[in-house]
This record gives C-alpha cells, structure tokens and sequence, in this order.
C-alpha cells in the first residue's frame, strides 16, 4: 500500500502542491507533465444547443422528435448574435482545445434568404465557418431530423411516404456538401452525425420495413461524393425516445451493422442505451474493429434525459478506455446535454469541465503497471493500488492544468456576473 503521506515531508513543506503532487504522481511512474501536455492538445466538441435549449434558427415549431427540454431558466439566447455571444463566454471559461458542433438547425438566414432543410447550403453557414475560423475552431455538423413539419407519424428516412423521405434524404445529401466545406474552411476534418427519431410508441406489426426504408435511405445520402479524409459520418443509435417506446428504428444492432457495412464511423450516446448498459465498457470492443470511433457524452438520469455531464463513475470509466487503450487520436469526443432549469452558461461550462477533468484523471493512471499486476493475476495488489489512486492529489494537478489555460477555478463568480449584465436583459 502506498502511502503518500511519506514523501520527503521537509521537501515537501518547500515545494509548491503541484510539485508536491507531481512527486506523489511520480513515484507511481505517472508524468504529471505528459498528461498535462496531453490533455491542452485533446480537443472535445462543444454542442451549440445548449444555450438555446436545441431550439434552432430555421423553425418556430416546438422541440418534436423524441426529445424534450424541460425548464425555463431566464437568458436564453434568441438570435444567432446572442448565442454566439453565450458560448465565446461560455468558451472562456472552459479549458483546452475545442470544436464548435453545430446542427442543421442553426442555418442562418439573412435578408429574407429563407431555405428549407432540403435546400440548405453552405452559405447558411457563413457566419459560423468566420465564427470558428475567429476563433482556430474545427466545426463538427448534425443534420436535424426532429421538430419540423415533415416528421410525419414520427418519421423521417424510414417512412413509407415517399415525399416525406425523398425530403430527408435530401436533407442529410445537403448536410454531407455542408461538412466538407466547414472541413475546406476551417481546416479541420468534420464530423457529421446522423440520428433520426424515427419509431413507435406502441407495438408495431413490421420491424423490418421501416429499418429496411432507412437502409436505403442512408445508401442513398452516401452515395454523394465527399473526402472521406475531410469528413466522417457517423451513425448514431437509440433505445427508445418519448412517443416512440415501443420500437426504434435505429436500433444499436441496425446502426452497429450497418457502420460495419459501410466503413463509417460509430457514435454512441451513452444516454442511448437501456440503463444496465454502459458505453465505458463497449469502447474496446469498438476500437478493436474500427479505425475511428465517436462518442456523445452525456448524463442520463433513468432514461436518455440529457443531464449536465458531472464527474461520476461513468464519465471517469469513459475516459479511462478512451486513455488504457491509447486511443486519444482515434475517438472523436463531444458532448450533448442541454438543461434549462438552471444557467445555461454554468451547464454548458461545468460539463466540459467535467469531460476534461475526467480525462486528466485517466491520464495520471499508472495504467502500464496495473496491466501488468492483472496479466499477472495480481489482482490483490491491483485493487489497492486502483483503491489508493482515488486518494492521489488530483486537486492540485487540475489546478495547475488550469493555471496554464489561464482559467480560474472559480466560474461560477463570473458567470452570476455576466447573468445580472447580460442574461436578465434578455426579457
């Protein structure tokens, strides 16, 4: 057992807390400065949407779709200006390295140039691409299959009418010419994510149908020419949504196989599966056949409800796979929660913070050794040593990885401020 208390106490009284905790960390075979380093270059994807509680700029309808956001926290952003405005200070206040991901919904449109998502092009996003651009941000893109008028019965690339598909499958064409030129302009190879809503709330009487509509409907969209170096697409899966209990139809089996089918890119939610499942424990399994993976983290309470990520067991276990296998540069991380009960700038920045610190406590595990204690069987030594690094000093090193980003630990202080100057104004 270690004990950390016996590291050259006189030393100790002259050293600042870093050097005192990098010595801890170091006498474990961790390089607190490698981590460190490690994680100022690890970039997370920040979603736009939760300072807008995922309401968009190119519909006045509802949140439909299987989704749902519940409070009414004064401040929201209303305009493309105030949202950008929300997330540079939001942005502020957040450390390392960050992409901006965006959905379709948030096609801004200027002068009465009004396009539907069927006809939605690059030049809708202008303001974004010199936004990100302003700002040395990637920018990450999500078609919006949800809260339009042409979600017919909940349905959108599986459904049985052909306008309402021939309009989505259009739609997610579009978003592929979108990706590649947020890639062209900023620089920085685009994500583009597919999710539909699409589903039944009560039993249905053809499971195969519909997923077969939406086979072909995907085959279709891929089908446009893009540089697959530039953009990945994924394929993102869901257990069940409000309205659709019964049956979806993009299961994880179907979006599982149909990724290894086409050479895309799996993305998993973990707030998408039943809740004795964990993502923590597929992220092997995945890397093991596939060159790159994409991960939406989140925090379910029960069910898919998109909680503010906090530092608990499940994002930890994430990180910690994401870091035991080495694969930093093969899984693309983003976040998606949206909260409207409390400050929407104090959700979108203690989430990052959240992934963030969860990543840096997996890269100052002396993961090396304890494989090696397991493929030993030294499973006695090595359920100490995972005991005692709950009590590392990871406290210090956070504050030392925020001091480099010239951020403070506290901010909640700033974001009250800027709530009482900016958000209350918003009427």
């Amino acid at each position: 057992m270690i004990n950390f208390a016996c590291v050259k106490d006189k030393r100790r009284k002259k050293m600042s807390r870093y050097e005192s905790a990098r010595e801890i960390y170091g006498s474990l075979g961790v390089d607190t400065e490698k981590a460190i380093e490690t994680l100022r270059s690890t970039a997370v994807s920040v979603h736009c949407w939760q300072g807008d509680d995922v309401t968009g700029f190119d519909s006045k309808q509802a949140l439909s779709g299987g989704i749902q956001t519940t409070g009414n926290y004064p401040g929201k952003a209303r305009t493309p200006e105030e949202l950008m405005q929300d997330f540079d200070f939001a942005a502020s206040l957040m450390p390392g390295k960050k992409k901006l991901n965006l959905h379709a919904s948030y096609a801004i449109f200027e002068n009465g140039d009004f396009a539907d998502r069927d006809k939605i092009e690059p030049r809708h996003f202008e303001k974004w691409v010199k936004f990100a651009k302003e700002r040395g941000m990637g920018i990450d893109f999500n078609p919006t299959f949800f809260s339009h008028p042409m979600v017919k019965d909940n349905l959108t690339l599986s459904s049985p009418d052909e306008e309402v598909r021939r309009f989505w499958i259009e739609h997610g064409k579009r978003c592929i010419e979108i990706s590649e030129y947020f890639a062209n302009e900023t620089g920085v190879p685009c994500l583009m994510n597919i999710w539909i809503p699409d589903g039944y709330k009560n039993i249905p009487a053809d499971r195969l149908g519909p997923r077969k509509r939406f086979k072909d409907s995907l085959d279709e969209i891929l089908s446009v020419p893009y540089d697959k170096s530039k953009v990945f697409v994924c394929l993102e899966s869901k257990v069940f949504g409000i309205g659709l209990e019964s049956y979806t139809v993009g299961s994880a089996e179907f979006c599982m196989n149909y990724v290894a089918s086409k050479g895309i890119t799996p993305l998993m939610d973990n707030g998408h599966y039943h809740p004795t499942e964990v993502v923590s424990d597929k992220i092997s399994s995945m890397l093991l056949f596939n060159d790159r993976i994409a991960l939406h983290i989140t925090r379910g309470v029960r069910w898919d409800s998109d909680h503010v990520v906090i530092l608990d067991d499940e994002t930890k276990e994430i990180a910690k796979e994401i870091v035991r296998n080495d694969a930093l540069d093969r899984v693309f991380i983003a976040t998606d929660y949206f909260d409207a009960s409390i400050n929407r700038i104090s959700a979108w920045v203690t989430g990052i913070r959240s992934v963030h610190k969860a990543l840096l406590l997996a890269l100052l595990e002396p993961n090396k050794k304890m494989k090696k204690l397991q493929d030993e069987s030294r499973f006695t030594e090595l359920m100490v040593l995972q005991e005692d690094m709950k009590t590392a000093p990871f406290g210090d090193i956070w504050d030392e990885y925020l001091r480099r980003e010239n951020i403070s630990n506290d901010y909640i202080s700033a974001i009250l401020d800027y709530e009482k100057n900016t958000l209350e104004a918003r009427k």
